[in-house]
């Protein structure tokens, strides 16, 4: 669920910005694409709801987005761009099923605006990214020890169960994917600015685009679900 690292030996080959950033927003379009089709799929077929409903099911589901996520880092040198577009799709896949539960728990109403919001929200920060001059990377620390403590804060508040804690979660949620939407952005168009790693060929280019595309799209999701959280109404 949370954010994802790209490894940071590794250097994106000397191309044109647009076509790298067009590659990573396709990938990331795409793989929202399949989240919402799955996630719709599930909840509209009664035997696929019935999978999600069943814990066992749904926590080795959760285990294998992180296994997925994990492989994709750890392995990025090793994989094939074929085998890392597979692992994301795959993951993708794989949140769908899991957030189909939204659709159980808030009304469609509150879906819609919390989406709207975020594509909103998302847009913004991704043009604050690729335009400002202010140099982003120093927020870094900040920015990934706050999602540390944000992970800390979810894991007491499920044993305290307060509702004041969990509003101020999902606000402080809120601002951090915000944040890190604008530096991932600035990174990966940096990255694709960069020289280092020239001669490479198609196939890194396309690992990393994936790799971005990964990052960006758990950056949406996240930022998708902490605004869920402040403005969804749930269900009786």
């Amino acid at each position: 669920m949370f954010e994802n690292s790209l490894p940071q030996s590794m250097a994106q080959p000397r191309v044109e910005i647009r076509p790298f950033m067009r590659q990573v927003y396709m990938w990331m379009t795409l793989g929202l694409l399949l989240t919402t089709g799955v996630s719709v799929a599930v909840y509209t077929i009664p035997s696929l709801l019935a999978l999600v409903m069943n814990p066992a099911i749904l926590f080795g589901a959760i285990i294998a987005e992180l296994v997925l996520v994990f492989a994709l880092s750890l392995a990025f040198n090793r994989l094939s761009a074929g085998a890392a577009t597979a692992m994301f799709f795959a993951y993708a896949g794989l949140n769908g099923f899991t957030l189909s539960m939204i659709f159980l728990a808030y009304e469609l109403g509150s879906i819609a605006l919390a989406f709207g919001t975020t594509a909103i929200l998302f847009f913004v920060m991704t043009m604050i990214g690729l335009t400002t001059n202010i140099d982003l990377s120093k927020f870094r620390s900040f920015l990934m020890m706050a999602v540390i403590g944000l992970v800390i804060a979810m894991v007491v508040n499920i044993f305290l169960a307060s509702g004041p804690l969990d509003f101020i979660i999902s606000c402080a949620g809120v601002l951090i994917f915000t944040g890190l939407t604008a530096y991932d952005t600035q990174k990966l168009y940096r990255m694709a600015a960069d020289p280092a790693i020239e001669g490479q060929g198609a196939a890194l280019l396309q690992k990393l685009s994936i790799m971005g595309a990964l990052r960006l799209y758990l950056d949406f999701i996240n930022l998708f679900l902490f605004i869920l959280r402040i403005v969804g109404g749930r269900r009786d």
